[in-house]
């Protein structure tokens, strides 16, 4: 059980340190691509599609994806001076907006495929 425990608290944790990271990275681009935002998106699907397979629940898969859209979304907001990690800019928007689909579409088909593998 505590094991368990924390297995999802160290992928809670995973996640966070993506949105982290991602939030502070999001604006690289590569000529007028924001490569790091969809780079940033296609890992916060992989760690929420991976940890669903190693830990076989869609818990697995929740864990991180709670972790970045809470870290993401807290970098998002502005402080008392005004100031704002993530801006309001076409990087910044695919990055909120397209990890937290990835995010959602993670646990979604780990839940698809956590169905599938319960019916047989």
């Amino acid at each position: 059980m505590l094991l368990t425990a924390a297995t999802y608290v160290v992928l809670f944790l995973l996640g966070a340190v993506e949105g982290l990271v991602g939030s502070f990275q999001y604006s690289r681009t590569v000529g007028s691509v924001p490569a790091a935002a969809i780079v940033s998106c296609a890992l916060i699907l992989a760690t929420c599609l991976l940890a669903a397979w190693a830990t076989r629940s869609v818990s697995g898969a929740f864990a991180p994806a709670a972790g970045w859209i809470v870290a993401s979304l807290v970098m998002s907001m502005p402080v008392s001076n005004g100031s704002v990690i993530i801006s309001d800019s076409t990087a910044g928007k695919l990055y909120l907006y397209g990890g937290t689909i990835c995010a959602l579409a993670g646990v979604g088909l780990s839940f698809g495929g956590w169905i599938r593998a319960q019916s047989r």
